[in-house]
């Protein structure tokens, strides 16, 4: 039986050395200078992996890399998923509470750090009271820093054999967190099954191929360049071109320079693209599949695309971390003629709108979002009630509401619980209520998502001060950024008299987007 299930097994390792023993000498990734073929990096893939298992690492035992993007972090995914392990990746944006949580709550068995997040980790692993099994600082160190070992000289001398580990298709591969509308972020727990499932969908129904270039430049600690970009591309055989942050310029001169054929950006930076005074002078003619998602692109933005980059035709892919994340894809032809839509479920999903009883409602009507799909992940680690929850009815629900047309066209209408997207990233309308309740000065708050024309939802905050108090936004704002990441920190903050509610009672923050919904664009 074991024969068989090790002949059957498709791992997020085994497609890495099948696309090695497709395209040995083809170019797998760039990052920077360091140029390495698809038989160049499954040799330190399984060097790494080996080396992970002689220091005493279990299968199944957690690992957290906090990194921008690097070559070393791409080494490490891989790794990771042939030794057994799984990996977590952390946002670098979180403050050091946050890091902590995460290291904690995983109970991670080691830390791969990249050297300017090293003061940052080393402080959460003491807050978490942790002693990890292996340190190691990973994208170009200089130098050792005491227990920390720089990665590519911890793995230089291990074997680049395939390492040989019991796996299956149902073991956990990934474990990310997400703050969803809670306070504290939850473990998402994505196998290897559900993350190739959702490459196929991905490939499919993105019209990806072995012959293109991609540029991989939002954070791959998000599943969203990860599963939906660099996974798919590796799987098929393409070229990636890592870039370490998203940098409109640097973005725009690797375009040109590898004629790359696809790019991926929310739409935040399709907005910075566009208006960097870069776009107009670099040849990006090669462009030819343009991704984005996280939010809707404004109509007037996709027209000024569509005219600006003739040759490329894009796509709106729209899903969650819980799907690992791919749910539904607006079709290049769909484009202006469904504008504002998350298009129709994916090659592998099947997707319906729910009361909350989960009923499904009429066509044009507003319900839940829910979804039937071998992406999704098998739970919330370590947490059955909310994965009880999540899977109610044997849906997955995704807490965003949303309208199907006649056609089957989905439009996400809000959200559920008051997630705001910004920029990109899930901020947590409730954790940034909680912590502006810590000042002093706040009598009550609600935190909501506004139209922004760069962030496409600017965190906003609405806040009546205690009575006989003096309280300004500047204050609050300052207030804030001290003890955010900066990402979920307000963008404005009003100061009211009162807020609206219902005859029960609750806040009508329906009535406060409205109300708020043109603001500044500085």
């Amino acid at each position: 039986m074991i024969e068989a299930q090790r002949a059957r097994r498709n791992t997020l390792g085994d497609i890495l050395r099948r696309s090695r023993m497709r395209y040995p000498d083809k170019i797998a990734l760039q990052f920077e200078e360091e140029v390495l073929t698809y038989s160049e990096l499954d040799q330190l893939v399984n060097q790494a992996a080996h080396t992970f298992l002689a220091n005493g690492l279990q299968k199944g035992e957690r690992v957290a890399v906090l990194s921008r993007n690097s070559m070393d972090f791409v080494i490490l995914n891989f790794a990771l998923a042939k030794a057994g392990l799984i990996m977590v990746p952390i946002n670098f944006m979180l403050n050091t509470s946050d890091v902590a949580f995460i290291l904690g709550h995983a109970e991670v068995s080691a830390c791969f750090v990249a050297p300017e997040f090293l003061a940052v980790a080393q402080e959460a692993i003491g807050q978490a009271d942790l002693s990890p099994k292996l340190l190691s600082l990973v994208s170009r160190p200089a130098k050792p820093e005491g227990e920390w070992v720089p990665f590519r000289t911890l793995i230089q001398d291990a074997s680049t054999d395939e390492p040989e580990q019991e796996l299956s298709d149902d073991d956990v591969a990934h474990i990310l967190y997400t703050s969803g509308t809670e306070s504290r972020p939850k473990g998402v727990m994505l196998t290897h099954g559900s993350i190739l499932s959702e490459y196929v969908s991905t490939i499919i129904d993105g019209n990806m191929s072995h012959d293109d270039v991609a540029i991989h430049a939002l954070p791959l600690f998000h599943s969203a360049q990860l599963h939906c970009f660099l996974g798919p591309y590796i799987y098929l055989g393409g070229t990636g071109i890592i870039l370490e942050q998203a940098t409109p310029g640097l973005m725009l001169e690797m375009v040109e320079t590898h004629k790359a054929t696809q790019l991926f950006c929310p739409p935040t930076v399709w907005i910075a693209l566009l208006r960097s005074p870069d776009f107009a002078s670099r040849n990006l003619s090669s462009l030819q599949k343009c991704y984005y998602g996280a939010a809707i692109m404004p109509v007037e933005v996709l027209k000024e695309l569509g005219t600006r980059l003739p040759n490329a035709q894009f796509y709106n892919f729209y899903g969650q971390t819980e799907v690992a994340p791919l749910a539904t894809v607006l079709s290049p032809k769909d484009q202006i003629r469904k504008a504002g839509s998350a298009g129709k479920p994916a090659l592998n999903v099947e997707t319906k709108i729910v009361d909350d009883e989960g009923v499904e409602v009429p066509r044009g009507c507003i319900g839940e979002i829910v979804h039937r799909t071998s992406h999704a992940m098998i739970g919330y680690f370590r947490d059955e009630e909310k994965t009880r929850a999540a899977f109610q009815g044997g849906w997955f629900h995704s807490g965003d509401l949303g309208i199907m047309d006649e056609e089957g066209y989905i439009t996400v209408v809000d959200r559920k619980k008051d997630m705001i997207k910004s920029g990109g990233e899930n901020v947590a309308s409730r954790e940034v209520e909680e912590l502006i309740y810590q000042h002093p000065k706040v009598s009550e708050v609600a935190v909501i998502g506004v139209p922004h024309p760069y962030w496409i939802e600017a965190v906003t905050a609405v806040v009546v001060p205690k009575a006989g108090e003096t309280l300004t936004s500047e204050e609050l704002l300052a207030f804030c950024k001290e003890r955010l990441a900066s990402f979920k920190a307000p963008k404005y903050v009003f100061i009211t008299d009162t807020l609206p509610r219902n005859p029960s009672g609750k806040i009508l923050k329906r009535e406060l987007r409205l109300r708020y919904d043109t603001l500044p664009t500085s």
